[in-house]
């Protein structure tokens, strides 16, 4: 397979570590080492216990047991670990996708995922689109099913979803469940952002509701801990798990040791960390209030039902790539723009997942009253 440059992970690295003011970031806020070892009483000791030598390669046993706890009706033989949700999402797209085969891919979506199935020779792929229906996110289900050919083979969604914050109610998540077992299809539920619900809806998951489901998950978005790169794949499908496996072979092999037992700690706190992103994220919506209404006849605010992103829409005719370069360069306030996920429509995505987020906000309110 020939991948072709990462858009958004480019656009990132021009500008994630020299812009001062970050306002596209799709992680919560993040913690130190030693703040989370302090939330467990013992935590500090065993961790600078944990044997350095390799890990298994399906993931420790207890870590293992914890995801599986995230899960109703699965076991830890249900659950893989992953070097964060990337090398799930090329795993997974290269042991399901032969030449020849076609797949429904939500769009917007996180771009490897469409990126990872167009670069196998032969495969072919339609988009789903979440659309902006009047000013919110919305998906159509007759839509999808004139999508579906023959030769589909799988669905892939991302609820919620990077970058719209759109998400399933379980109503609709259990609806296209029903709709891919009535065709035989596989479904990748891409659900790295579980957890941060905004709507009192608590969302259920692929796996635990169809068996030829995988529900992609990670420490590095609702649990704000990125730095750990562990992931996890979460099937009843057994046999496609052990596929997967076979792919692990030859990208991480196994994941870190300190980053399981990290990762462990943090699981078993993990509501406490989930509460308390989610509070980061109503802050720093209500905060945005003020600036959205000054800004009317700029911005367009596309409200999230979960997740600390969303998709806005720029008025007045901006393009969105010069709207973003424009505030990185002249005042460092980093947004994303909509072309990293392959459109030309007048959206960015701005992150509500940090704590830094009214004073970047200031400074781009500020930034605008120049243009």
């Amino acid at each position: 397979m020939k991948l072709r440059d990462f858009a958004l992970e480019c656009y990132f690295g021009k500008y994630e570590f020299t812009a001062p003011y970050l306002l596209a970031q799709s992680d919560c806020e993040a913690m130190s080492a030693r703040e989370l070892l302090a939330l467990e009483e013992g935590a500090e000791a065993g961790y600078l216990d944990t044997w350095l030598g390799y890990t298994e390669t399906w993931g420790a046993p207890a870590l293992r047991e914890a995801i599986a706890g995230l899960y109703r009706g699965t076991g830890p033989e249900d659950v893989l670990t992953l070097c964060g949700a990337q090398e799930g999402i090329l795993a997974y797209m290269n042991v399901m996708l032969d030449a020849g085969d076609h797949a429904v891919i939500m769009y917007p979506n996180y771009p490897s995922v469409w990126e990872a199935a167009r670069a196998i020779p032969g495969v072919e792929w339609s988009n789903w689109e979440v659309r902006d229906s009047g000013g919110r996110w919305a998906v159509d289900f007759d839509e999808l099913e004139a999508l579906v050919r023959p030769n589909t083979k799988l669905i892939a969604v991302n609820s919620p979803n990077n970058p719209t914050g759109y998400a399933f109610t379980n109503e609709e998540l259990r609806r296209l469940c029903d709709f891919c077992r009535e065709r035989g299809l596989y479904l990748f539920c891409d659900e790295v952002y579980k957890g941060l619900e905004l709507d009192g809806e608590r969302r259920d998951s692929a796996a635990e509701l169809y068996e030829k489901a995988v529900s992609l998950g990670v420490m590095s978005k609702a649990y704000g801990l990125a730095g750990l790169r562990l992931g996890w794949m979460v099937s009843k499908d057994h046999g496609l798990l052990e596929r997967v496996v076979c792919f692990k072979h030859y990208t991480s092999i196994c994941s870190a040791a300190p980053s399981e037992y990290l990762s462990l700690v943090a699981l078993r706190h993990g509501e406490a960390l989930l509460e308390r992103n989610r509070g980061i994220i109503r802050d720093n919506l209500r905060a945005a209030e003020p600036f959205f209404a000054r800004w009317r006849d700029l911005i367009c605010p596309m409200p999230a039902l979960a997740g600390p992103v969303a998709f806005h829409r720029l008025l007045g005719g901006w393009d969105a790539d010069t709207f973003c370069r424009l505030a990185v360069e002249r005042r460092g306030v980093l947004l994303l723009p909509g072309s990293v996920y392959d459109t030309d429509k007048p959206y960015f995505r701005m992150g509500f997942g940090r704590k830094s987020f009214p004073e970047n906000l200031a400074v781009l309110d500020d930034f605008l009253h120049t243009l």
